[in-house]
């Protein structure tokens, strides 16, 4: 938004039941929320701005028990009165009575204002675990082929060849669905697969109303839904999508809020063959092995998530666990404090815990194999960085991304590609694994030597890009499809789809020569690999879609708003 005076006429009043003593006088220094800075003058002088957002400036004066602002006329309902509750203590805190001006009532209400350079006091964190009494010995872990262990499949990568799925299918009409399974409650979380079982989870409303609201918006509001719910975690046959089991992680209200396009349960589970591990934000991280039998909880405390600039408006976490060489890694990034958490797999004893500078973040850590040895890279605001996954020791960082950021990284061709979505930056990193220190680019430079070569304008804002046979894919929220010499930078095409509907949240995954994205109402694109654009088919799923597919021996998994597909070629008895 342009940095224009907007008017406004705003009373902040305090409720008065019956007699109160006489209300505290406003402070008259320069206070701060989040991004933002305002100031009541002494003599009587108005301001209120934060970079990207309307300013605000005109007068003030203290009537009775409320306070008038007023300034020139504007537009769009700031030319009227808001009027807001408002408390002085060891802060000033408003919220909102009535205020039509949409801006000047997202920073105000609910807001809290300290002193500027005054830090915000950070509680301890405190880490719980609990485990079960004496567990039984986890279950053998079986073979890893055909595995899609945690979020976009092995290492992250959106990648499974062999699969020869058909490229028709049509949810509604059964054509091509292997089987269909209902799972209760709202989630984005994906499903994964080990062995003959898929997991996902989800969170169920006691609100049998409570839903989302899919489309491209730029709104950052979150739900009002605090609905008593239960966490959730199932367990389907591979094969015919019988429920096995399902286990109640958790049931209450929720801790934090959500975002109204999210729901509570939107990190993907992860799995080795022996546990399944789901992480439910607030209400903390849990591990069954494969049998459903209870191994540990962790309790991370309250993580709040959500707008960087307005710490108020709450969007709930997303980012997924990991399990690597027997630890199950967590990337925290809060508005209070943020970190990166290692825990011991089989018992949910902390073995590593890096503290960290950032931002509210969502994509979720990738750990890759490089030449070097295992490297953990993660996308946030500040940095994106690389960590040595064994200590959680930071060995590089890299500068430049977008305030909010959702992709994962991902690593193929002996390069990680990460990128975010956000405006004005927009990035797309290349970044070679052996790199250390700051890498972060000098002005107007676009490549170093740690820096194979990068562009802005081109991120993707939820869609993890995908790198298949050379080349770098990445999918806009809106539609665009664009297709980069991953060597290079080169861009070899750029592709609107025909097909956009209310955008894409779900990442591309590939398979035998051919890409699948996935609109959010359920229309499933099928796209050759390439240097060309070809559009092979359009299909319909039927229902909302917002999760990434699996895919898994000829089958890819889909996780609409209410159902599990199984897709697929029709196999004889004898092969289900």
């Amino acid at each position: 938004m342009d940095l224009k005076p907007l008017a406004v006429a705003v009373v902040l009043s305090t409720a008065m039941v019956g007699a109160q003593p006489t209300a505290a006088p406003l402070p008259s220094t320069d206070l701060r929320f989040g991004a933002f800075s305002a100031r009541f003058a002494e003599d009587g002088q108005f301001s209120l701005k934060g970079e990207g957002w309307p300013a605000f400036a005109g007068t003030w004066r203290r009537v009775g028990d409320t306070v008038e602002i007023a300034t020139t006329a504007a537009a769009g309902g700031c030319d009227k009165a808001g009027r807001y509750k408002v408390r002085v203590d060891s802060r000033l805190t408003l919220d909102v009575v009535e205020d039509a001006c949409v801006p000047r009532r997202m920073i105000l209400d609910h807001s809290s204002w300290r002193p500027a350079g005054e830090a915000e006091p950070i509680p301890e964190r405190k880490i719980v675990r609990t485990a079960a009494s004496g567990p039984a010995p986890l279950p053998a872990a079986g073979s890893a082929a055909g595995s899609w262990p945690s979020f976009r499949g092995r290492d992250g990568s959106g990648i499974a060849e062999r699969q020869a799925l058909p490229d028709a299918w049509n949810g509604p009409k059964g054509e091509n669905i292997l089987w269909h399974t209902p799972i209760p409650g709202l989630a984005h979380s994906s499903p994964i697969v080990w062995g003959n079982r898929v997991f996902v989870t989800s969170a169920v409303s006691s609100n049998p109303n409570a839903t989302f609201r899919p489309g491209l918006y730029g709104d950052g509001d979150a739900s009002d839904d605090r609905s008593r719910q239960r966490w959730t975690l199932y367990a389907l046959d591979k094969a015919t999508g019988r429920m096995l089991w399902e286990r109640i992680a958790y049931e209450g209200e929720p801790l934090n809020k959500r975002h109204i396009k999210s729901t509570y349960a939107s990190s993907t589970p992860a799995t080795d063959g022996r546990l399944v591990v789901a992480w439910f934000g607030s209400q903390g991280v849990y591990a069954y092995d494969v049998n459903g039998n209870f191994r540990w909880k962790v309790d991370l405390g309250r993580v709040n998530m959500g707008a960087y600039d307005i710490p108020t408006f709450e969007w709930g976490p997303a980012s997924s666990p990991i399990i690597w060489r027997g630890l199950v890694i967590l990337q925290c990034d809060t508005q209070a404090d943020s970190f990166l958490l290692a825990l011991n797999a089989e018992t949910g004893e902390t073995v590593w815990k890096t503290a960290r500078q950032e931002l509210p973040s969502w994509g979720t850590p990738t750990v890759a194999e490089t030449p070097l040895g295992p490297q953990l890279v993660t996308n946030a605001s500040n940095f994106i960085r690389g960590y040595d996954p064994k200590t959680g020791q930071q060995l590089w960082q890299l500068g430049g991304s977008s305030k909010i950021t959702a992709p994962t990284p991902v690593f193929g061709d002996g390069v990680f590609v990460v990128a975010s979505g956000r405006a004005p930056e927009r990035p797309i990193f290349v970044v070679r694994p052996d790199a250390r220190g700051d890498l972060t680019l000098a002005a107007g430079t676009t490549s170093s030597e740690a820096i194979v070569w990068s562009r802005t304008g081109r991120g993707s804002y939820m869609p993890t890009p995908l790198i298949y046979n050379g080349i770098l894919y990445v999918l806009a929220n809106n539609g665009v499809f664009d297709a980069y010499n991953l060597k290079t930078g080169e861009e070899i095409y750029r592709q609107r789809l025909a097909t956009i509907g209310n955008g894409f949240s779900a990442s591309p995954v590939a398979a035998d020569g051919k890409i699948y994205l996935t609109n959010e109402d359920g229309e499933m694109i099928v796209v050759a690999a390439g240097p060309e654009f070809k559009a092979i088919a359009t299909n319909s799923m039927g229902e909302l879609v917002m999760a990434t597919p699996a895919l898994s021996e000829g089958v890819m998994y889909v996780r609409t708003a209410r159902t599990l597909f199984a897709i697929g070629r029709p196999r004889p008895p004898a092969e289900r």
